[in-house]
């Protein structure tokens, strides 16, 4: 199944809003480390409703509202959703002939449909974990190394 992966881009009030609600919302996770699920009271002009979503959800709706914080527009994709090359390439910030140099160096996962790759999302953000990961420790190591010599 390939996905449609629409983007929102907020705007200055979302970005406002999403700064001011964000600690809120990741004190309050911290401060109930157990709980699995969360009770949202949520006022409009009809008045107000309580929603018990799973805390994973409200974990989720963090990561969402610090990108939004710092004004990155957001999508959000089901782990098992099919990519085409292009979108998993716009995920990963990177040239769709790029792209296709890691899947045919194996180090990302996909099939084909036809004449098309299409990479499963999970199979891409277990990619830029690792990737992640080593350019963590790269960068430790240049550290190390810039102390070592004396020169940080």
């Amino acid at each position: 199944m390939t996905i449609a992966l629409d983007q929102m881009q907020p705007d200055r009030d979302d970005v406002r809003a999403a700064v001011e609600v964000l600690p809120q919302v990741r004190d309050y996770l911290a401060r109930h480390p157990d709980q699995d699920a969360v009770r949202l009271v949520v006022d409009d002009e009809h008045g107000e409703e309580a929603l018990t979503v799973p805390r994973a959800a409200v974990e989720l709706l963090a990561r969402i509202l610090a990108h939004m914080a710092a004004g990155r527009g957001v999508s959000v994709v089901p782990a098992h959703a099919e990519l085409t090359t292009q979108q998993a390439a716009d995920l990963l910030s990177v040239s769709r002939p790029f792209l296709i140099g890691l899947l045919e160096a194996g180090e990302i996962t996909y099939r084909r449909v036809g004449k098309h790759r299409r990479v499963q999302a999970a199979s891409l953000l277990e990619y830029r974990r690792r990737d992640d990961q080593q350019r963590r420790e790269a960068a430790d190591e240049l550290t190390a190394l810039t102390q070592d010599m004396g020169l940080g």
